[in-house]
């Protein structure tokens, strides 16, 4: 009996632990480490607190101006620190900005009426929050949304009522939910009785005038929020939001000393999950391949092995690429900036406000911010420009800044047309050194360089562990001449050559430090996370599947392909599985011909692939005109096997060229209009039959 009391309380007492545990989960344990701990702090080293509750931070740090952001690729969040930057320097407004998945949002309802709050909302997909901002969106049009003080309010329908916001959306229209995040967070802040100043703006991506449409739409804001709170405007002066301190104490061999690795535990060595978004697994590439080559393409296939890393994902998601500036741009930004005597010198990097986030680890090196952390490549700002030209080498140089930088269409013609990046940008303006300019000042001016995302071409059922990216290495030439070589892809086809025996791989002249910081990355490894997706092959399946899928579009359909021959190897009823395929021509870049000769085998009759070789006649054929062709198989399968749509590739033409001849074929063969069609196609769509996974 002695022994049997013993073992209750040993149960007991294991039970009451585990749910101490439970409850205590993210709080006394279990808590994510911020991986940039360190940049959480002011110019004399105090870490700001670590409050959900963003009012709070606000009365803390004596804030009154708040731009939250949605961001998916670091664009919402550039804009948000341009509009803190501007509302402190114009106006006088004390500003922060919040990563919207770092706060709560039950006490909006206490928003004093005397500040104003701002958001910067990128649309992702098919009308989707960004990662950042999924929690904050499902709560604020949640059914039934309980703030603080509902039971308190004076109008219960009308919570908000203090809360007066501005509002920015990122969105690209060649999507069919073009702005929606946007749009419904300000249709649901005014219903719950919020009062936006001015008009809420929208940027589009896919015209290729976000820039322009976020220049055009502050400018009126900023007057709406100047007469709303009676600010008084002042001439801006570049006011810098980080202090960049050389620390002689430290080298670039010191054990501390961050070289490229995103957070503490890759720098000591000891690397571990969950890997995600902020925290990359350094994965080996198993095989890597050429499909084909050509005198301005390459086209790779890449197997990264994730075992061992308890990364898991699903036919359909996609991997993230973390990527690495060439070679080539690292020292054209270096010598440029007048950085080239001390690219290796040490530098900590600190907020000189206690909200500011400092976007990489320190203390690190000069070369080692434009190596890894900075986006140099990207697409140049206008006003980043105008800001710099105070920073000129001499009144010629500072007088085409202030042109370029206040003349949309002269900035078009010299530099946005030309797709110069910021080292070009100021080399063509002088190309005496710009050493002027503050580091900080480009820490401030450039976005974080963000992790590439491809669609994976393996299914997860078939192989587990490793993950198959395919990706076109191309260029872009201007009308001048000049060339605008990819940054990830070349850094893949860099990696594919050392792995095929070339020692030092200088793909195009760029080259890559591939070895990684610290040659941790020897062997032929690359950082990696994976992003779940919803674009998925039915649950059913036996459920017929239409794939749309161009050039390296087709790269989910082969997983989608993959994994249906897997599952009628092991006696699985499978659907009808339609392909419609194209490239230029079948002997030049028709990818992955003998996967579908063998995958072919295993179907039977339950794999039809139409191609299209749109170079191959005098007449160009794309797969909406093959698409036209089998219409009454399409409409067959859509209208009485109630197939599954989908369609990866080319946003702009092709995923709308495609939506319009789906729309054309069901008019014909259902005998509706033209309109009556389209609706059936939106439906199709709301209902998840018909799925896009397209860029523009």
């Amino acid at each position: 009996m002695a022994q049997l009391d013993t073992l209750d309380m040993i149960v007991l007492a294991v039970i009451l632990l585990g749910t101490a545990a439970y409850f205590t989960k993210g709080t006394l344990w279990g808590i994510a480490k911020d991986p940039y701990a360190a940049a959480y702090a002011d110019a004399n080293g105090h870490k700001a607190g670590k409050t959900r509750n963003f009012l709070e931070k606000m009365e803390e740090t004596g804030k009154n101006c708040i731009i939250f952001y949605g961001s998916q690729t670091g664009t919402a969040e550039d804009y948000a620190s341009r509009l803190a930057k501007e509302g402190s320097s114009r106006f006088g407004l004390k500003t922060m900005i919040a990563d919207l998945e770092d706060y709560d949002y039950e006490n909006l309802d206490q928003f004093p009426d005397d500040k104003v709050a701002m958001f910067v909302l990128a649309t992702y997909g098919e009308g989707e929050p960004t990662d950042n901002a999924v929690e904050f969106y499902e709560f604020i049009k949640g059914d039934d949304v309980q703030f603080s003080k509902s039971e308190e309010a004076e109008d219960p329908e009308k919570p908000l009522k203090s809360l007066k916001y501005v509002a920015f959306g990122l969105g690209n229209n060649t999507y069919e939910h073009y702005n929606v995040m946007v749009r419904n967070v300000d249709k649901y802040l005014i219903k719950f009785g919020a009062v936006r100043i001015g008009e809420a703006g929208e940027g589009d991506d896919g015209a290729g005038t976000m820039e322009e449409d976020f220049l055009a739409w502050k400018e009126p804001m900023w007057s709406h929020v100047a007469e709303k709170f009676n600010l008084e405007e002042r001439e801006a002066v570049y006011d810098p939001v980080f202090a960049v301190t050389e620390r002689d104490d430290l080298t670039a061999d010191s054990a501390t000393v961050y070289l490229g690795e995103p957070n503490k535990n890759h720098l000591e060595g000891q690397s571990k999950g969950p890997y995600n978004s902020h925290n990359p697994y350094i994965a080996p590439i198993a095989e890597s391949d050429e499909l084909f080559t050509s005198k301005d393409r390459n086209c790779l296939h890449l197997e990264v092995d994730i075992s061992g890393s308890n990364l898991t994902y699903q036919t359909g998601d996609h991997i993230a690429v973390w990527p690495t500036n060439s070679g080539l741009e690292v020292d054209r930004f270096i010598n440029i900036a007048g950085l080239e005597e001390k690219r290796h010198t040490v530098i900590g990097v600190k907020g000189l406000d206690a909200t500011a986030r400092v976007p990489f680890p320190t203390p690190t090196t000069y070369d080692t911010v434009v190596r890894y952390h900075m986006e140099i490549c990207g697409a140049v700002s206008r006003q980043f420009l105008d800001t710099l030209s105070a920073f000129a080498p001499d009144e010629e140089a500072k007088a085409e800044m202030k042109k370029l930088g206040t003349d949309k269409d002269y900035f078009q013609q010299k530099v946005s047309s030309q797709y110069l990046n910021i080292a070009q940008a100021l080399k063509m303006v002088s190309s005496k050194p710009w050493s002027a300019i503050p580091f900080s000042a480009f820490i401030e001016g450039l976005n974080k360089i963000q992790p590439r995302y491809y669609s994976i071409s393996s299914s997860s059922q078939a192989q587990p562990k490793k993950v198959s990216i395919t990706a076109v290495v191309e260029e872009i030439k201007t009308e001048n001449g000049h060339v605008v070589k990819g940054v990830t892809t070349n850094y893949l086809l860099a990696l594919k050559q050392k792995q095929h025996g070339i020692s030092d791989p200088d793909p195009h002249g760029l080259n890559y430090a591939i070895n990684g910081p610290r040659n941790k990355y020897d062997g032929i490894h690359i950082p990696v996370h994976i992003r779940h997706s919803n674009f998925k092959l039915p649950s059913d399946p036996s459920k017929p599947i239409i794939m749309i899928g161009p050039g390296t579009g087709v790269a989910p359909f082969r997983g989608f392909v993959q994994e249906r021959a897997a599952q009628a190897a092991k006696g699985e009823k499978v659907g009808k599985t339609v392909l419609f395929f194209g490239c230029r021509k079948r002997d030049e870049d028709y990818i992955y011909q003998n996967d579908w000769k063998k995958w072919s085998e295993a179907l039977g009759d339950n794999f039809v692939m139409h191609t299209a070789f749109s170079r191959e006649q005098k007449e160009k054929v794309y797969v909406q005109h093959l698409l036209k062709k089998a219409a009454t198989e399409i409409n067959e399968l859509l209208e009485k096997q109630k197939a599954n749509f989908y369609v990866c590739g080319d946003a702009a033409v092709m995923a709308r060229d495609v939506n319009n001849t789906l729309a054309d074929i069901i008019s014909e063969k259902r005998g509706v209009s033209k309109e009556n069609a389209q609706d059936v196609v939106k439906g199709m769509r709301s209902r998840g039959i018909y799925q896009e996974d397209v860029w523009s």
